[in-house]
This record gives C-alpha cells, sequence and structure tokens, in this order.
C-alpha cells in the first residue's frame, strides 16, 4: 500500500468536527467517519447484527432488523459488563472496515487521510497510528447552545453528554493542531480550514 498522511480529527459534541471534516474533504483529503462505519455495523444487514443475536438474544434486533438502541442502552445500564460485550463485537468489524477504506482511498492516490474518530482521546488505542493529531475546539456554552440547537434537547441532557466525553483540556492536550471554533463565521473557518490543509498537501 503506498503511503499517505494520517491526520486524527476529534472535537467534543458541538464542536464543528462534521464540519470541518466536509471542508478538508473539499480540499481533496480522504475522510473516513468511524461513526458512520459503526452505525453501519448495526444497520439492517450490518456486520454486527448476526453476532448481538447471538450474544443477546434476538429481542435485541428490532423487526426491521437493526439493533434495538434503546433496549441495548437500557441493558448496558444495568450491566455495565454489556457495554465491553457489545464493543467486542462492533470495535473489531469497525478496524476493518476502516482499514478496508484507508487502503482503498489510498490506491486511488489520496495522499491525506482524515480519521474523523468522536472518541479518539477516549480510546486510547489510536494516537499510535496517527501521525497528526487536530482538534475542534469551542467553549462548553458554545458545545451547549449550537447541540439544543440542532438536536432539541435539554440543556442538562447536552451537559450530561459532554461530561461523559473527554474534557477540552484532555482533548487540547492530545492535540499537534488546535482549531478554534467558536464565534467564526463559516467563510473565516474555512480559511482557517484551509491553511492547515497546506500543511497536509491539500
Amino acid at each position: 500500500m503506498r503511503s499517505a498522511l494520517r491526520l486524527g480529527l476529534t472535537g467534543g459534541i458541538g464542536s464543528g468536527k462534521s464540519t470541518v471534516a466536509q471542508l478538508l474533504a473539499d480540499l481533496g483529503a480522504g475522510v473516513i467517519d468511524a461513526d458512520a462505519i459503526s452505525r453501519s455495523t448495526t444497520a439492517a444487514g450490518g456486520a454486527a447484527i448476526p453476532l448481538i443475536q447471538s450474544q443477546f438474544g434476538p429481542s435485541f434486533v428490532c423487526s426491521d432488523g437493526t439493533l434495538d438502541r434503546e433496549r441495548m442502552r437500557q441493558h448496558i445500564f444495568a450491566d455495565p459488563k454489556a457495554k465491553l460485550l457489545l464493543e467486542g463485537i462492533i470495535h473489531p468489524l469497525v478496524g476493518q472496515q476502516i482499514a478496508a477504506q484507508a487502503k482503498e482511498l489510498v490506491d486511488a492516490g489520496t495522499t491525506c487521510l482524515v480519521f474523523d474518530i468522536p472518541l479518539l482521546v477516549e480510546s486510547g488505542h489510536w494516537r499510535k497510528s496517527l501521525q497528526r493529531v487536530l482538534v475542534i475546539d469551542c467553549s462548553t456554552a458554545t458545545q451547549v447552545s449550537r447541540v439544543m440547537a440542532r438536536s432539541g434537547l435539554a440543556m442538562a441532557d447536552v451537559e450530561r453528554i459532554i461530561a461523559a466525553q473527554a474534557s477540552r483540556a484532555q482533548r487540547l492536550a492530545a492535540a499537534d493542531l488546535v482549531l478554534l471554533n467558536d464565534g467564526v463565521s463559516l467563510p473565516e473557518l474555512a480559511a482557517q480550514v484551509a491553511q492547515i490543509g497546506r500543511q497536509f498537501g491539500l
């Protein structure tokens, strides 16, 4: 496999990470979305579904063939070991898909791979396979207001989600590059991303 620069992209919920990923893709980067891959494994026909049925029972799969997320959430809340069992099914499948997508992009001539990984800092194992980590940063107040506006969640629910993720300080400590996405317009953000992209040959 030819080599390409491997850039990790992460940020807390509401930081604007998905927007930055799209801007990098527009510049010619190959973006690999770990969340989308993870969701696909538990969609109808997803590779994780037969394994989930075998491990947890058919009642954890909805009639449309997708993972019953609410039932699984309740089960994990009642039995924390279930989370490890579920991760043991999904994570290897996601890893295989990420590797396959990366190979496909590099074989097609992509010189910069962007690994969009929401829990990059929390997972611990990603850092060693990446050459650079770009963190999209903003204040907690900005995160809360953005997520409330787009999802309709209550402030307390958003704050709980943020509290369950790595702290802002932990993400910044893991960063090689930081892009502050607080109080900037989309054109300003695009200009910042273009400047960063030049460092990676984009």
